[in-house]
């Protein structure tokens, strides 16, 4: 394969107005690409990013400073087509997180300033459902959770994005600065209402006051993105070499991408929507659209296809049944579910859906979707499935869905190999699966029992019940095969 041309970045930001916290892959292949698409179509200097990472990855932070903040994103429309971009718009990069000596918040006095500067207009996040510290089910603030714990105790040293928000908001209230408007970019419903509740329940513990002005004045609008950006692995960076990029800072994504945001920023925004983003009065139908048809599809195929050895998306939507299960998914299960604008064709989004989801020039793996399923199945699924069953609806695809998480989190696939539970309540997990694994209607009703993730509405149905523990048991018997070919029975 010839090697494509390097789209070069454009010339250095004049200022930085927006700060980001959650400096991962996804923002350096979405919120960074589209601003960089912005400064080089209109020569607007002005909005440079500074990028914070909140807890891991100190590595990325202090390449990325050795490469002069710039870095490569490969997007693959499939394996022969590939365009290559140099990205430069992120000026700054810090690392508030724990370090090898279980010292917290390197950089933190330097965001901190950041924020409180009058050109900081704009702060986004991407520090997935787990970094809003919610519970999933409720929205109420996990106030018990040490790192919240510990930013009530000590607020102007804060170790969440809510306790970095309240503290960097609370310094510019106090210097008579307006706000800046608090952008998420995380897949939540409602994300921006999500954003503001966690910072007015952080507030409140802190100041009335403050916790009033946050809520009278601070915009949080919300925001859908969508663009599928897997971890990189070490075979991506040898497609890179192959490709010419030597850069151990570079993403590869898929060459589909969309964003759609609430039109709310009262101290100033970049035009993004010529360069592709969907500015809209509300983002609700187009959220929830992706939550449960996208996002819930992939959930899907983790839970089902991960204890069965296999491993990436490609490899699960190349098997007939898998790809006939997420259609019946997505058009009788999530797609009943959703209010969406006029003309909106939900048949010809989910193929939309598995041609993307068949990209093989992607290796996205299973148990990386997998992660923080406590966090993200109430939105993905579960919800939805509430509003199903209180008008009589089946939900045979999701109760097999929940019945594939709880196998799932047994941390054993059917081969006996172990792999780890990336969520924040493994322990929670280890422990029901130890008192009640060789019982499976006591585990099956101990997993939906637990209303901090399964609404208890739910929980009570009885007929959905007695069909999650169906599945569950088959497939611990009879594994995916006999499970997918008994599903209508």
């Amino acid at each position: 394969m010839p090697h494509p041309a390097v789209l070069p970045a454009g010339p250095r930001a004049g200022s930085i107005r927006i700060v980001h916290l959650g400096l991962g892959a996804f923002h350096r292949a979405q919120q960074a690409v589209y601003l960089e698409g912005y400064r080089q179509r209109t020569g607007d200097a002005a909005w440079g990013i500074s990028s914070a990472n909140l807890r891991t990855n100190v590595d990325l932070v202090d390449g990325l400073r050795e490469a002069g903040h710039r870095y490569h994103v490969a997007e693959y429309a499939d394996r022969e087509s590939v365009t290559l971009r140099e990205i430069g718009v992120i000026e700054e990069t810090l690392f508030t997180g724990c370090d090898a000596q279980g010292r917290w918040g390197r950089d933190l006095d330097a965001l901190l300033t950041r924020l409180a500067l009058p050109e900081t207009r704009i702060v986004t996040l991407t520090v997935t459902e787990k970094g809003y510290f919610l519970n999933p089910s409720s929205g109420a603030l996990l106030v018990d959770d040490p790192m919240i714990a510990a930013d009530i105790a000590t607020p102007s040293r804060p170790r969440t994005a809510p306790g970095i928000l309240v503290e960097a908001l609370a310094r510019r209230r106090s210097q008579g600065l307006a706000p800046f408007t608090v952008l998420s970019c995380d897949n939540m419903p409602d994300n921006g209402q999500r954003t503001r509740n966690a910072m007015i329940q952080l507030a409140e513990r802190r100041d009335a006051a403050l916790a009033a002005w946050i809520a009278a004045e601070v915009a949080c609008p919300s925001s859908m993105v969508d663009r599928i950006v897997p971890a990189m692995t070490d075979a991506d960076f040898v497609r890179l070499a192959d490709l010419g990029v030597e850069d151990p800072n570079a993403v590869v994504g898929e060459g589909f991408a969309q964003w759609v945001i609430e039109d709310h920023f009262p101290q100033g925004r970049p035009a993004w929507e010529a360069d592709g983003v969907e500015m809209v009065a509300d983002v609700a139908p187009f959220e929830t659209m992706k939550l449960r048809m996208l996002n819930g599809s992939h959930s899907l195929l983790a839970y089902l296809g991960a204890p069965e050895g296999i491993e990436t998306v490609v490899e699960a939507v190349s098997r007939d049944d898998l790809r006939t299960l997420l259609r019946r998914y997505m058009l009788e299960e999530a797609a009943p579910t959703l209010v969406m604008p006029e003309g909106t064709d939900l048949a010809a989004y989910a193929d939309m859906l598995l041609a993307r989801f068949a990209n093989d020039s992607l290796r996205h793996r299973l148990h990386q979707i997998a992660m923080d399923g406590s966090q993200k199945l109430p939105q993905r699924w579960l919800l939805g499935t509430l509003a199903r069953r209180d008008i009589g609806q089946e939900t045979p695809c999701t109760a097999l869905g929940l019945a594939a998480w709880i196998r799932y989190t047994a941390g054993k696939d059917r081969q006996g190999r172990v792999y780890p539970v990336d969520d924040p309540l493994a322990e929670r997990f280890a422990d029901l699966h130890a008192r009640h694994g060789q019982q499976p209607d006591a585990l099956v009703k101990a997993y939906l029992a637990m209303g901090d993730v399964v609404p208890p509405a739910l929980a009570a149905d009885g007929d959905f019940t007695a069909a999650v523990l169906t599945h569950y048991c088959r497939l611990s018997e009879q594994g995916l095969d006999g499970t997918l070919a008994a599903l209508d029975e």
